[in-house]
C-alpha cells in the first residue's frame, strides 16, 4: 500500500553531562551499522502518514522508521478513522548485509567472481561454509577455498531480510479510502547538546569591568539509523527525567517547531513549558542520518556588561563531615588565586534569555587582532535574571597562603577556636581586588572573633573577605573563628 509522509516532528533528549560530548566521539565507522547504542540520548519521533486502507483487516508496512527503534514504545492513532486499531504488531529489523546472506545461503548455490588480470573468472558451487572466507562446492564435487573475491552473486533475497527496519501492523479499519496515520516512537542514538562562545574584552581603566560578545549554538548527533528531512525541532531546557533501570537520566529535549515558517532564517523563541523551557526553531531543518548538524539557538549578542572577579579560595578543598577537632586538618595550605568572568543574566543587560546548559569557551582578542583562547567552563540551565559565573582558570601574578596560627580545644566545654593568616602577593603592576571565600569546616555552629578586615555571610558555611591588594604588595587578613557544639 502506498503512502505520502505529510509531516515530521523530533523530539531529542540527551542523558549526557553538559559539555561532556565530542563529536568525533560518535564519528561513524564506514561498513559499519549506522544505529549507534552508545550516543547519549534519546529521541520521540511523531510523523503524520497517508495509507490507502480498506475495511476489516489490513496487513501495513512502514518503513521509513529508524533502525534503534524501541518497539514497545510504538504509537498508533488514525486522524481519518478514530475506530482503527492495531490488532497485531511486528517490528522487523533484520537488515540485509553480506554476512547475513552468506549464513541464509549456506547449503544452497551462489557464484563467486574473481578478478584475475583482465578477466573475470566465475565459480559456482554449493556454499559450505563462510567463515574466515568462503568454501564451495563445485558440481563435479571439487572444493574451493577462496579468500579474495570481487562480487557474490545471490539468486534471490531470502524471505525475512529486509533493506529497512520496517513496523508491519494488523489494522482493524472501519472505514475505506485515504487514512491520515499518525505514527510516534523512541529511538535510540540521537543526543543534543549547546555550546556558546565568548568575546571578552577589557575597559580601558584596568577596573574588573568588561564586555563580552557571545554567540550560541545548538548540536545535534543523529546516527538513529535513519534521516529526518525538513523535520520539525523545538528544544527544551530543562533536567528531564526518564526512568532507568540502573540510572536516572539528565534530560534535555527537542520537540516539534511552530506552524509559521515563513522566515526562512528564523531562529529559535523561547517561552515557559512545563517546569522547563522551550526553545521553538522559525524553520525546518534537515537532520541526515550519521551527521553532526549545528543551528544558532538565539542570534550574536554584544555588548554584555561583566565583572572579572579574581577569589582565593584554598579552604575549600577540606569537606565537611561532622565534627572534626584534628588540629593538622588544613593547618597550612598555599594556592592559586582563582579567575572568574560574571554576567547577569537580563533584558538590562542585553540577555535575558534562559540558557540552556552546556560548554561556554571564552576568546581575547590580541593587539594584532587575532582571537586567543583565554578559558572555558560548563555552565547549569540558567534562568533569565540569574548570574552566568564562568571560571576561566588561575592568575598568574597574585598568589595566596593560608596558615593556622592558632588551636584551642576544650573537650569538656564543648568549645573549639582556631585562628588563620592570609596572605595575598600581587606582582602586577596594578592593584588587584580579591575575594578571600573561607570554608568553615569544623562543626556548623560557629561565630567569628576577632579580625583584622570585615566579612560577609554567604551562607552557613562560607565566608567572604574583600581586599584591595596594592600594585606590587601584598595584603594580610586574620580572623578567629570560635566553634560550639
Amino acid at each position: 500500500m502506498s503512502h505520502a509522509k505529510s509531516s515530521e516532528a523530533i523530539t531529542i533528549y540527551s542523558s549526557a553531562q553538559p559539555g561532556s560530548i565530542s563529536p568525533n566521539v560518535y564519528r561513524p565507522v564506514p561498513g559499519q551499522h549506522h544505529g549507534n547504542y552508545n550516543v547519549p540520548g534519546y529521541a520521540v519521533i511523531r510523523s503524520t502518514q497517508t495509507h490507502n486502507i480498506k475495511t476489516g483487516i489490513n496487513r501495513l508496512e512502514v518503513n521509513n522508521v529508524a533502525a534503534l527503534l524501541d518497539p514497545t514504545t510504538v504509537a498508533f492513532r488514525s486522524l481519518t478513522d478514530p475506530e482503527a486499531h492495531v490488532l497485531e504488531q511486528n517490528y522487523q529489523f533484520d537488515l540485509v548485509s553480506q554476512q547475513k546472506l552468506l549464513q541464509r545461503y549456506l547449503g544452497k548455490t551462489i557464484t563467486v567472481e574473481q578478478v584475475q588480470g583482465d578477466d573475470i573468472n566465475q565459480i559456482e558451487g554449493e556454499l559450505i561454509s563462510a567463515t574466515g572466507g568462503l568454501v564451495l562446492k563445485d558440481s563435479r564435487g571439487s572444493i574451493h577455498s577462496i579468500s579474495n573475491y570481487s562480487n557474490i552473486k545471490f539468486p534471490q533475497l531470502p524471505g525475512g531480510l529486509r533493506t529497512k527496519p520496517t513496523l508491519i501492523w494488523d489494522l482493524n479499519a472501519t472505514k475505506p479510502g485515504k487514512h491520515d496515520i499518525e505514527l510516534s516512537y523512541q529511538t535510540e542514538g540521537m543526543t543534543w547538546w549547546s555550546d556558546y562562545n565568548v568575546v571578552y574584552s577589557e575597559e580601558s581603566d584596568n577596573s574588573n569591568s568588561c564586555n563580552l560578545d557571545l554567540s550560541a549554538w545548538v548540536s545535534i548527533i543523529n546516527q538513529s539509523g535513519a534521516s529526518f528531512e525538513e523535520a520539525k525541532l523545538k528544544l527544551i531546557a530543562g533536567d528531564v527525567n526518564r526512568a532507568q533501570p540502573q540510572q536516572p537520566t539528565r534530560g534535555r529535549a527537542v520537540y516539534e517547531k511552530m506552524a509559521s515558517m515563513a522566515d526562512s532564517s528564523a531562529g529559535f523563541e523561547e517561552k515557559a513549558f512545563f517546569e522547563y523551557h522551550l526553545y521553538t526553531l522559525g524553520r525546518p531543518a534537515t537532520l541526515p542520518d550519521n551527521s553532526t548538524k549545528q543551528l544558532e539557538l538565539f542570534p550574536s549578542v554584544s555588548s554584555i556588561s561583566c565583572n572579572k572577579e579574581l577569589v582565593f579560595d584554598a579552604s575549600s578543598q577540606y569537606g565537611y563531615g561532622g565534627l572534626n577537632t584534628n588540629q593538622n586538618y588544613g593547618r597550612n595550605t598555599q594556592g592559586d588565586v582563582n579567575v572568574y568572568l560574571r554576567f547577569n543574566n537580563s533584558e538590562d543587560n542585553n540577555m535575558g534569555m534562559p540558557l540552556p546548559a552546556g560548554r561556554i569557551r571564552v576568546n581575547q582578542k590580541d593587539s594584532d587582532g587575532s582571537l586567543e583562547f583565554i578559558g572555558e567552563d560548563i555552565i547549569d540551565h540558567t534562568p533569565k535574571d540569574e548570574d552566568v559565573l564562568i571560571k576561566m582558570g588561575n592568575a598568574f601574578d597574585i598568589k595566596g597562603e593560608r596558615k593556622q596560627t592558632d588551636y584551642r580545644v576544650d573537650t569538656k566545654a564543648r568549645t573549639m577556636s582556631e585562628s588563620f593568616e592570609i596572605t595575598l602577593k600581587n606582582h602586577k603592576p596594578e592593584d588587584a581586588k580579591v575575594v578571600i571565600r573561607e570554608t568553615l569546616y569544623r562543626w556548623s555552629e560557629w561565630e567569628i572573633g576577632r579580625k583584622s578586615h570585615d566579612f560577609t555571610k554567604q551562607d552557613a558555611r562560607h565566608i567572604h573577605f574583600d581586599v584591595d591588594i596594592p600594585a606590587n604588595g601584598k595584603k594580610t587578613v586574620t580572623y578567629t573563628v570560635n566553634y560550639s557544639w
